[in-house]
């Protein structure tokens, strides 16, 4: 069983983000984790956790929880349980529901990230070195040459500002050739973006900058908050980290 192939699931969350819930089919059973043919529940990358929620079989109306979620290397999206799965078979009905509070939460602190890193890059040439995404604060660590007091304070001008004019995001993709013709989109010289058959997800806020984003993120800026820095921390050299949250 454990060398049988998978189909790829259907990621719904790159086709629509604020897809909360939905119907599919179970395709696999292993020990604690499922694998259904599309699922709206986000897997994780880019610093954003995956998605928790919970999943109803058509045949038994009892939630079963669900903690992880990991995209494979093979396309197959596993949905993990910390509680022992019912006896269920492929074929089987259920309904897939993430924890939408939570959701929204990393979507609200990664977007907000995109003007951060849009503005550091812009601004003072602060390339991305790495992010860890929660539903209430966030860090991010930058290659700033040097990080004050004052430019902390400019950051948070400038990215207010921005949330405050209320620009719209939409979501495209681009083939692996058109992404090569526009390296602006590139927000980290570490990391490459992820590629779904052959296609670059890109992430644009309308009228201010597009990247390169395989997460989920709100419709609109002006959905964000107030954000602010929290604090900052030497990480090396010309690394700096900073700890964020909206309010």
């Amino acid at each position: 069983m454990f060398n049988t192939p998978v189909p790829v699931t259907f990621p719904i969350y790159l086709q629509d983000d604020h897809c909360f819930e939905n119907e599919a089919r179970l395709l696999v059973i292993r020990e604690d984790a499922l694998a259904f043919d599309q699922t709206c529940f986000y897997p994780g990358g880019g610093g954003q956790p995956p998605d928790q929620g919970n999943i109803r079989f058509t045949t038994d109306p009892s939630a079963i929880p669900i903690s992880f979620v990991r995209l494979d290397e093979k396309g197959v999206i596993w949905h993990y349980s910390p509680e022992p799965l019912p006896e269920v078979h492929a074929g089987l009905i259920a309904h897939l529901k993430v924890d939408v509070p939570r959701r929204l939460a990393l979507m609200r602190t990664h977007t907000v990230l995109h003007i951060l890193n849009t503005i550091a890059l812009q601004d003072y040439q602060a390339w991305i070195t790495g992010v860890q995404i929660g539903p209430d604060q966030a860090r991010i660590d930058f290659n700033f040459k040097e990080l004050t007091a004052e430019i902390c304070r400019a950051l948070e001008i400038k990215v207010n500002q921005v949330i405050t004019a209320g620009h719209a995001l939409k979501a495209y993709s681009l083939t692996e050739e058109q992404f090569k013709q526009r390296p602006g989109l590139l927000r980290t010289l570490d990391v490459k973006p992820p590629i779904h058959d052959g296609q670059v997800r890109v992430v644009e806020i309308s009228g201010f900058d597009a990247q390169a984003c395989g997460g989920t993120h709100v419709h609109n800026t002006g959905e964000l908050g107030i954000f602010s820095i929290l604090s900052t921390d030497n990480k090396g050299r010309k690394n700096k980290r900073l700890y964020i949250q909206l309010a």
